[in-house]
């Protein structure tokens, strides 16, 4: 009887187990001596009935594959994917499950995509200065801080299993009291005057546990992003011998991840049997008082058991209340950190603007200009300069003498404190700020490629772009030279953040999108300091390319990338001490000349 069945990828037999024939056989229910059969046969013959026909009907959808009697594989429905019963999709065959089909899923689906969105609006939107103290602070990227209403593992389905779950028990409450007032209203009083004191307690405990639960949400977000550090900086970490150091500092913040958990589950879990307790008194109070009714004769012993069986339903909806609020309290927690990345300050709105026409010629200038970050610490102090059409401005200076401020200020990430911006003549602050930056290109020392193909990481600033265009643009900024050795070549997939490409052939890249888009301005803040002197000198040549007869701005910390310049300006402390050009500056014997004469020696050394 036994027999094989066999793979259906043609593997070779899978298990081996007895013969189901394709028909049920009359033997199956009957044979000779059937009515000498005991019942417990009878019902190992059911059993085995019923294994036949489900036999039948798997064979029949030729989806199955018996494993060892036990595991069943599904046929693919695409390449690399299974389907399960009950919309789950399943990977690989591995049984992974990767959420419901669109079909299956619950009208409140729509909720949190929408609050993520509101989300990414908010980041968006936000003022420039407020965006970097929320990705430092509030870790935009953190999945725990992120997922505001996390009440679960599917918090859309959750949230409208919590709102059944109280609109159902609001019901059964009303539907109680109504019920207990038609018995005897005197003990419905005394019913009642519970509720309040229910509620009252519920609040307490609550307002007991949230900070509980915020700090709970905050030490999860710090020990996710340690955890994450960890695992970027892990060649670091063992380099200069730091693991029993960052072990320490992960067991200190699970063990203070562990209290602040503790403390809000163990005060929250006083919720129920605090309201047990309540109940309980409640329903004691109930039999004290009607039996005393009952003795007096004022009240029949039916009502009194129907009152009790009335006030003891009443426990169990309050309590499931009060359950459903200690959930949303943790949602709450989690939610404050999101609300306040959507609180945050917002770029102004371009009221008095309007839609101007495009830069034709490029002149930009700075006019008595002053800006501060804090009130009372100015960091730009009448500031003047002209860039001419096609001129190229290099700014040079230490760290936090405001070169990327300058910059920051033309772009209207920041609004000035006084004085003016004119582009082609026109204040940028009657420019709105759309038009102004989409005229603007920037090639940053920070490249940033997202997950997809080279073509459409240098037309992503023209998705209208044409092949043609894009090729153009890759040979003038030397990208084709590296492209052709990949193995798909325009076509490769770029992966995440870049990482199948060095940082110079990143930085191409970058200059060949900057190059595509075609812009009137051109900013480049430190475009080289992160290549090769090899490669430096194909971006130097690529940006040379981009450069051409259009007013660019180069922030840059070696020098001898910007001899080239129309005009170089030494900041100091937020001023122009020096300007000229880089043969002026040297004969000056100034800052300037100080600044290249340190890094010239420097590198002869």
């Amino acid at each position: 009887m036994a027999w094989e069945v066999s793979d259906m990828s043609g593997n070779g037999p899978a298990c081996k187990m007895p013969r189901m024939p394709r028909a049920c056989p009359s033997s199956c229910l009957s044979y000779r001596g059937r009515r000498l059969l005991t019942s417990g046969r009878r019902r190992a013959q059911r059993r085995q009935h019923r294994l036949c026909r489900i036999r039948r009907r798997v064979m029949r959808q030729g989806d199955a594959v018996f494993r060892r009697g036990h595991r069943i594989a599904l046929r693919p429905q695409r390449k690399g994917q299974h389907r399960q019963a009950g919309g789950q999709r399943l990977v690989g065959g591995e049984g992974k499950r990767l959420g419901p089909e669109r079909g299956d899923q619950p009208v409140a689906d729509p909720v949190m995509p929408r609050q993520r969105g509101d989300v990414r609006r908010a980041v968006i939107a936000m003022h420039r200065h407020a965006a970097r103290q929320a990705v430092a602070g509030i870790k935009i990227a953190d999945q725990h801080q992120i997922e505001a209403a996390r009440l679960g593992a599917h918090p859309a389905q959750s949230l409208q299993q919590t709102m059944s779950q109280m609109l159902t028990s609001l019901l059964t409450v009303l539907g109680i009291i109504v019920m207990m007032l038609s018995l005897s209203p005197s003990l419905a009083v005394v019913v009642l005057v519970t509720i309040p004191i229910s509620v009252v307690v519920t609040g307490l405990i609550m307002k007991r546990s949230q900070r509980f639960f915020v700090e709970q949400w905050r030490l999860t977000g710090a020990l996710t992003s340690r955890v994450e550090e960890a695992f970027t900086g892990h060649d670091l970490i063992t380099v200069f011998g730091r693991r029993r150091e960052v072990d320490a500092a992960f067991e200190r913040g699970n063990q203070e991840l562990f209290d602040a958990g503790f403390g809000a589950q163990f005060i929250s879990g006083l919720i129920m049997p605090l309201m047990f307790f309540i109940g309980s008194l409640n329903y004691l109070i109930i039999a004290v008082i009607g039996g005393l009714r009952v003795a007096g004769g004022t009240m029949s012993l039916g009502s009194v058991q129907a009152f009790m069986s009335y006030a003891g339903q009443l426990t169990h909806p309050l309590s499931q209340l009060a359950s459903v609020a200690n959930l949303l309290q943790s949602g709450v927690a989690s939610a404050e950190r999101v609300f306040e990345l959507l609180d945050a300050e917002e770029e102004p709105e371009d009221q008095a603007a309007r839609s101007l026409p495009a830069v034709r010629r490029g002149r930009v200038e700075f006019d008595q200009v002053a800006f501060s970050y804090a009130p009372d610490a100015p960091l730009i102090r009448d500031l003047s300069l002209v860039a001419e059409p096609g001129h190229t401005v290099a700014i040079v200076g230490p760290t936090g003498a405001g070169k990327t401020t300058l910059v920051n200020l033309l772009m209207r990430f920041y609004d000035i404190d006084a004085g003016r911006i004119t582009l082609d003549g026109i204040d940028i602050t009657e420019m709105r700020r759309g038009d102004l930056r989409g005229q603007v290109g920037m090639v940053l020392q920070d490249t940033w490629l997202f997950e997809g193909t080279i073509r459409e990481n240098i037309a992503y600033g023209r998705p209208d772009a044409t092949d043609d265009e894009v090729l153009a643009a890759a040979r003038a900024t030397f990208v084709d030279r590296f492209v052709h050795h990949l193995p798909d070549q325009y076509d490769t997939v770029v992966a995440d953040e870049g990482g199948n490409l060095s940082a110079g052939e990143r930085q191409l890249i970058t200059i060949a999108r900057a190059f595509l888009a075609d812009p009137a301005l051109l900013i480049l803040d430190e475009a080289t300091s992160s290549v090769d002197t090899r490669t430096e000198v194909l971006v130097q040549h690529a940006m040379a390319a981009l450069r051409s007869d259009r007013t660019s701005f180069v922030i840059a910390h070696r020098l001898s990338t910007i001899r080239d310049a129309d005009l170089i300006l030494m900041m100091e402390d937020g001023q122009i001490v020096e300007r000229g050009t880089h043969d002026e500056l040297l004969a000056a014997d100034g800052a300037y000349a100080a600044l290249y004469e340190t890094q010239f020696t420097a590198a002869v050394a």
